[in-house]
């Protein structure tokens, strides 16, 4: 399957990107998936680029911010569950929830999306970034990309999400126009073995101890203290996640 996956890759070169990194949209059109060949091993991996416009209600709108979580494609290594796909160049439109990626990094390669199958993996700063289904703080249940940090008995996930808020033009000479934006958060999620869910995780004492089974509670309440450890930041959770996958 690799060596299939990079031959139809190869082929993508007359497929091109034309567009600003930032203050525009790459406008892919239906061109975006020109020169791939179709056959059912590649469809499992590879989804289309058209998708990544499907959100946004306009098109060449000046904004600021971006959609993506960095403007470049980055080198990261492609799995299918536990097979190594090999070597590719990604770059994540947390907006779209879309991975787009290029076998090099040449600017005249064309570009297309990872389908989204929970089984392919790509790989950022070392820890595997995977299409999962999860549920917001507001109980809602969403699909999107997390990135796993801790693979334990107490799962710890990071998002990246990006919201989009429109402009506002300048209603006369003494108020400036205000242009859309891109701006960019960072979301917890905690998954914990037998419970069939990844949850939001607030970044609390109080909420933190109340994802917790029952039996968890109270030592994990004591180790907080003993310790004097306030959850609010990513290093402190990891903290706690190292005591609790222990046992």
């Amino acid at each position: 399957m690799k060596n299939l996956l990079f031959i139809t890759l190869a082929v993508a070169g007359a497929t091109f990107l034309n567009a600003q990194t930032t203050g525009q949209i790459a406008n892919y059109g239906a061109a975006g998936s020109a020169g791939f060949e179709a056959n059912g091993q590649l469809n499992a991996v590879l989804g289309p680029i058209q998708e990544a416009r499907q959100k946004l209600s306009f098109s060449t709108e000046e904004f600021q911010g971006s959609p993506y979580t960095t403007d470049t494609f980055l080198p990261t290594k492609l799995y299918y569950g536990d097979e190594n796909l090999g070597d590719l160049f990604y770059r994540y439109n947390a907006y779209n929830e879309e991975i787009e990626i290029k076998q090099t990094n040449l600017e005249t390669e064309g570009i297309r999306a990872l389908g989204r199958d929970k089984k392919i993996a790509i790989v950022v700063n070392g820890k595997p970034m995977a299409f999962e289904t999860f549920i917001d703080k507001r109980g809602k249940t969403q699909n999107g990309y997390l990135t796993q940090l801790v693979d334990g008995k107490y799962s710890f996930y990071k998002r990246t999400d990006v919201k989009y808020t429109e402009g506002q033009k300048a209603q006369n000479s003494f108020v400036q126009a205000i242009p859309a934006r891109f701006s960019q958060f960072t979301e917890y999620y905690l998954e914990i073995d037998g419970a069939n869910r990844i949850d939001e995780l607030e970044l609390s004492n109080r909420k933190f101890i109340k994802l917790l089974p029952n039996d968890k509670k109270e030592a994990t309440k004591a180790f907080l203290k003993e310790n004097k450890i306030k959850i609010n930041d990513e290093a402190s959770v990891l903290k706690v996640l190292e005591f609790l996958n222990q046992d």
